[in-house]
């Protein structure tokens, strides 16, 4: 404070010398003043911290406050007559300095509380994913071959994966680490950390590529992989690569499922909040060699049918005046539901290991009720965030009537097209796709990113949202003020939901992306079962 008031002091002295006296007067009243403010102890300490952040923020940007008073006389200024503008003139030159100088902090003070109160935008500048060589590629009778042979002394297993793949929305493109190719398959450390080395910083280059950020200029890193958790960590790893700044702030998040890529978004969205000034790069992936399953257990065979390579890199600012007018998105909001207090969705996807000690991720039989009903309870939150009034209000007389009235109502399901133009969800599979659609009412268009992606890239856990993003973009379908929402589940279990409004027209990407050699084909038929 005493900073604050010898620079106030010396830039009133150049004018009025006389009324110095009266500047540090007033300062010492007023700090002196804090702790008798009325109310309880508590609540009294939050007025005066809440109060002494905000003048130690008009200390801090005193000259920018300044300009914007200033700049906001001069807008409001054009809109009275001379008449009035002299009256007002003539009522401040009948104020006495100190009068003048109250008034003029006031307005700062003022200035200063909607500036610290307002949550800062955050932008999405652009984002990359990664594309799998061609050399990973495993077509169906590929699979089917390795299957055979790895599983030999058990054929119902063999049949069960065929039956599983025939039905998956699966296409002949998609990909598994080189570690999966061989027979049998070597998932070893070395083998994880090299498609951990191929997908993240492959993801990465194009993310410096297309944004020319620098990685020495990344003041937050967040990099989530559920599965694969080695020390010295995945965010140490691209760290030590790249040769970032030593005070960079650094996460690594694991066993958070497929929302854990919405997860990052959120913690991004809250450092960004705190840390003025600032980006922050999210790396979303799974690495697939240490999880593939190599056991007969049925229920831990699935993830081997749907998962595959996939990860991608995403940069957030709160810069608006460098990043605002360059970047493809705002984010509106980020709502997350935890069901993890209840036993069945807490074991619905569970890492365990079978009667033969190999560890596998099998998957609950309850699994698409429960995704179900933690979908409803994260859209009772959202809902009220973008639905329009009249929506809203069908909802609410919906469940009154239900609880009070007739309990054989159908729960209404608000009309989410009203509120979105594009809907990314989770690729985790057929059934979680056309869940998801029924519930939702939606068409086949508001569906076709997420059936798309998951036909030509398979499952791949938390990076698939960002595939079917740049589906959008590449199909040129993305115009400035559509709502996007990026629907994901995970562990544990969780329904993750992110809502971004596009900042501006978003043309076909100019530096590739991951559907560069194939979108012309897309929309592709897919059928109910494929012949093997």
């Amino acid at each position: 404070m005493h900073i604050y008031t010898y620079m106030v002091s010396s830039f009133i002295s150049a004018a009025q010398p006389e009324i110095i006296p009266w500047i540090n007067t007033f300062f010492i009243f007023f700090l002196q003043s804090l702790p008798l403010l009325p109310g309880s102890n508590k609540m009294r300490g939050r007025m005066v911290s809440y109060m002494k952040r905000s003048l130690g923020y008009m200390e801090r940007h005193f000259i920018a406050l300044t300009v914007i008073v200033i700049g906001a006389f001069h807008m409001i200024a054009p809109r009275f007559t001379l008449d009035q503008l002299l009256t007002i003139g003539g009522t401040l030159r009948g104020l006495d300095p100190l009068q003048i100088l109250t008034l003029i902090l006031a307005l700062l003070f003022m200035a200063t509380v909607y500036l610290m109160s307002r949550p800062r935008p955050i932008y999405l500048v652009d984002h990359a994913c990664f594309k799998p060589p061609a050399s990973c590629r495993v077509p169906f009778s590929t699979f089917m071959e390795h299957s055979r042979l790895n599983l030999k002394e058990a054929p119902d297993s063999v049949e069960f994966q065929m039956r599983l793949l025939s039905r998956s929305g699966l296409g002949e493109e998609t990909c598994l680490p080189p570690a999966i190719h061989y027979i049998p398959p070597t998932p070893d450390m070395e083998a994880a950390r090299r498609e951990a080395e191929m997908v993240i910083f492959s993801a990465l280059e194009s993310l410096f590529e297309q944004t020319g950020l620098s990685p020495k200029n990344i003041d937050i890193l967040i990099v989530n992989c559920s599965l694969f958790s080695p020390t010295p960590s995945l965010s140490a790893m691209v760290i030590n690569k790249y040769k970032l700044r030593n005070n960079i702030k650094s996460f690594n998040l694991s066993g958070m499922g497929c929302s854990a890529g919405l997860i990052s978004i959120g913690l991004a969205q809250d450092l960004l909040q705190v840390h003025p000034n600032s980006n922050a790069v999210v790396v979303s992936t799974e690495i697939i060699t240490p999880n593939y399953y190599q056991g007969k257990d049925k229920d831990k065979l699935l993830p081997n049918c749907l998962f595959r390579m996939g990860g991608a890199a995403i940069l957030l600012s709160n810069r608006w005046w460098s990043d605002g007018w360059r970047a493809k998105y705002k984010l509106a909001h980020v709502v997350r539901t935890h069901r993890g207090s209840d036993d069945r969705a807490y074991r619905c996807v569970f890492e365990e290991q079978d009667r033969e000690g190999k560890v596998g991720i099998s998957l609950s039989k309850e699994l698409m009720a429960i995704a179900g009903s933690t979908l409803q309870t994260n859209i009772a939150t959202l809902g009220p965030l973008v639905l329009p009034v009249t929506e809203q209000i069908m909802f609410v007389v919906n469940c009154i009537g239900r609880r009070y009235f007739r309990r054989r109502w159908e729960v209404y399901m608000p009309n989410f097209k009203r509120a979105f133009e594009h809907f990314c969800i989770h690729a985790g599979g057929r059934a979680v796709i056309d869940t998801l659609q029924m519930r939702l009412a939606l068409s086949d268009e508001h569906v076709e990113a997420s059936r798309m992606t998951l036909h030509r890239f398979g499952n791949t856990s938390s990076s698939s949202l960002w595939y079917e993003l740049s589906y959008i973009e590449a199909k040129g379908r993305m115009r400035k003020g559509d709502r996007v929402w990026q629907i994901a589940f995970g562990s544990g279990f969780k329904c993750n939901s992110a809502v971004w409004i596009c900042n501006r027209r978003i043309s076909k990407p100019k530096h590739g992306g991951p559907w560069e050699d194939c979108i012309d084909r897309y929309p592709v038929e897919i059928p109910r079962v494929a012949v093997l």
